[in-house]
């Protein structure tokens, strides 16, 4: 059994220093790398994509709205030409870091609110998959389950990895909380159990005590929650005694 173990990484930007980029690369298989718009900058850009080429990491583009005073979290009002332009130009900067080092783009994931707001309005969706579809058909789009990215994704042919999340709770229909309020559990080996379940089960119990149905081609943890690094190893340890092995979508999905 294939999982993919993606983190949202390079948010770092000038003198702020966000998350430990170098322990998390070694621990994932895909990395979802800030754009520049909701956090990061050219020179952290192109460290997190030379870090990726070190540790064999799958490169993906995590494009925000243009809000990096709130983080990319804040709700924005764009037309759908604006967010199509936005995708292109944060994905299209850090195409050029990855050819810079001969490296090949394999996914987007957005970020924080564009993510949320993505995922249950159909124009914003469409608006984001043909900015993808502009600059290449083999980008592999992340996604939440039941989701207007997911369902419009495959109507448009593009390739859709459905995601869940390590650190962050989950709803009823398999969403989840943008605004975060701390993991379900805080103890490491209690969320990697949880993420072993979503996985070999397909299931996640939300807040309220209810599980939700899930599929995960591809599990999320965030690389600014606290304890991070701990939490990834602890997944690890998870996975090899349930034999569950980490692989990035291009490579188990074998797009070429």
């Amino acid at each position: 059994m294939y999982v993919d173990l993606n983190c949202d990484m390079g948010e770092s930007f000038g003198n702020y220093q966000l998350g430990n980029d170098e322990e998390m690369m070694k621990l994932i298989s895909s990395a979802n790398i800030a754009c520049g718009y909701h956090a990061g900058d050219p020179h952290v850009m192109r460290k997190s994509v030379q870090l990726a080429k070190e540790y064999g990491v799958s490169i993906g583009s995590h494009p925000g709205f243009p809000d990096m005073m709130g983080f990319g979290r804040r709700y924005m009002t764009c037309t759908a030409e604006e967010i199509r332009d936005y995708i292109i130009y944060q994905t299209g900067a850090l195409r050029e870091f990855a050819k810079a080092y001969k490296l090949d783009l394999d996914h987007c994931k957005p970020h924080g609110a564009l993510y949320m707001m993505a995922m249950s309005d159909e124009k914003i969706a469409q608006a984001i998959l043909e900015g993808l579809a502009m600059i290449s058909e083999k980008l592999v789009i992340f996604a939440l389950n039941g989701s207007a990215v997911a369902w419009m994704g495959q109507k448009m042919g593009i390739p859709v990895a459905l995601e869940v999340f390590a650190d962050r709770e989950h709803t009823e229909n398999g969403s989840i909380v943008l605004t975060r309020t701390g993991p379900t559990f805080t103890n490491p080996q209690e969320m990697a159990d949880r993420v072993v379940r979503m996985v070999k089960e397909g299931k996640v119990r939300t807040p309220d005590g209810k599980d939700a149905n899930v599929k995960a081609d591809t599990i999320c943890i965030h690389g600014d929650t606290p304890g991070a690094v701990e939490i990834t190893r602890a997944i690890h340890a998870a996975f090899k005694n349930e034999g569950i092995e980490i692989r990035s979508v291009k490579k188990s999905w074998q797009i070429s």
